[in-house]
């Protein structure tokens, strides 16, 4: 997996979730098919009118989901902004080309009501769930760092084993200490409640 490879199946999905949080901090959730893909980022169109083109003015903050039918969740996190303005007119025209559904939602010069937005600098998770072990993996697109996440295991590990056994995708090796295989890991917590050493910790991410 790369990412490349992320950004294509998203593509394949066609209908993504977008997340943003209105003025009163509260989650808001769309889905958002007037997308186009460039190996660089994605652009998106959304209505000037809408609250959605509101809170990504205000705040430019947006967190992208996609689900393939293999199991697979890839999310985007990072901040979006509008294409800058005589480029908006090329993006605009370039999304309608691909999504044809959209000449009956904003027909004729209508489609000027819109406004293109870019994601170029995006933190990139690919969660693979159809898979023994589970897989998992970050990538950065553009300039956004990756937030490390899940569980790690301190030295004061005691050998004892109790968090092997009870991680539900067996990903624990043994050692001095032992060690999580943070691509197999669900962050489920699991190991860390039985550790009776309180020797597992969770990351801030």
């Amino acid at each position: 997996m790369d990412l490349q490879t992320c950004l294509k199946k998203l593509e394949y999905v066609g209908v993504l979730d977008f997340a943003t949080v209105d003025e009163e901090g509260a989650p808001q959730i769309r889905n958002i098919s007037a997308i186009h893909y460039e190996q660089d980022g994605l652009y998106f169109f959304t209505a000037r009118g809408k609250e959605f083109c509101r809170q990504l003015l205000r705040d430019g903050r947006v967190q992208i989901l996609g689900y393939t039918k293999f199991k697979e969740m890839i999310r985007m996190s990072g901040r979006a902004y509008p294409v800058e303005e005589d480029m908006q007119k090329k993006w605009i025209d370039i999304i309608f080309e691909e999504q044809t559904y959209l000449a009956n939602v904003y027909p004729g010069d209508t489609r000027k009501i819109g406004i293109v937005f870019a994601l170029k600098d995006a933190a990139v998770e690919y969660f693979n769930l159809g898979v023994n072990p589970i897989f998992r993996e970050s990538y950065c697109l553009g300039n956004a760092e990756t937030e490390k996440k899940g569980y790690y295991i301190t030295e004061r590990c005691t050998g004892c084993r109790i968090c092997k056994k009870n991680c539900p995708q067996d990903c624990i090796n043994e050692g001095k200490p032992f060690a999580i295989k943070q691509e197999n890991c669900l962050h489920c917590g699991n190991c860390a409640e039985h550790c009776p050493a309180n020797a597992v910790e969770k990351r801030n991410g």
